[in-house]
């Protein structure tokens, strides 16, 4: 294998971990492994350190391709539970509102999952990675500073209720790059008159490469000892 030349690697990315420590780690056990002291690696796509599932790298001239990447279709698998808000619409943060559920029924459920399918304005969280006045918002959201986000046009192919025992639903959705289900989150719980954050997301599909395709971030320098590694010469 050729990382200079470049190399497109498949992890799955372990719950807690941002997705800038796994390209460290990555990059970290290449550049010993080479013998050399800087290596370009990335991700295509970020992913939420409360999230798992599959994330593509890149390394040396295969870089170029993280854009190509990201414009693949993703498929995730949600939880969400019903009736209770975080600011961050996940787990990071505490439930900070709770709302009533009693008039909820997997029916309505349904019924509200359908008017997301298609062409739809998703107002970015304030606690994501988007840009605000050269700041990353989460930044920002952080610090308590006060984050306008403007909607985002974006694409879900599908979803699907896999699994409904109120207040707690689990969904399937495949979208269009850009999508955040945790705000997608938040817009079901405000479309069903209640409230909804994020209790556990794993990305299953990026393109064709599902988590099967994917190998584990810790097991990765054992892997790595095992591969013929051909290093260029300048």
């Amino acid at each position: 294998m050729n990382f200079k030349e470049g190399e497109v690697l498949y992890f799955d990315k372990p719950l807690r971990w941002t997705s800038f420590a796994v390209v460290n780690k990555i990059r970290y056990h290449l550049c010993r492994a080479m013998k050399v002291k800087k290596l370009k690696v990335g991700h295509a796509g970020t992913l939420d350190p409360l999230a798992t599932g599959v994330m593509i790298i890149c390394t040396g001239k295969a870089t170029k391709r993280i854009e190509e990447f990201q414009y693949h279709t993703k498929e995730y698998v949600a939880t969400l539970q019903l009736g209770a808000t975080t600011p961050s619409y996940d787990l990071e943060k505490e439930i900070d509102a709770t709302y009533p559920t009693d008039h909820i029924t997997r029916e309505l459920v349904e019924t509200t999952l359908r008017q997301f399918v298609g062409t739809i304005e998703q107002v970015p969280p304030a606690f994501s990675a988007c840009k605000v006045n050269g700041s990353r918002a989460y930044e920002l959201a952080r610090n308590g500073d006060e984050v306008e986000l403007k909607a985002k046009t974006l694409v879900i192919d599908e979803i699907e209720l896999l699994d409904c025992r109120l207040p707690e639903i689990k969904i399937r959705v495949v979208c269009s790059k850009g999508t955040y289900i945790r705000a997608l989150a938040r817009d079901i719980g405000e479309a069903l008159h209640s409230g909804a954050h994020l209790t556990a997301l794993v990305r299953t599909r990026v393109g064709d490469i599902t988590l099967a395709d994917c190998m584990n971030v810790e097991q990765f320098p054992e892997w790595l000892d095992q591969q013929e590694i051909e290093l260029t010469t300048v």
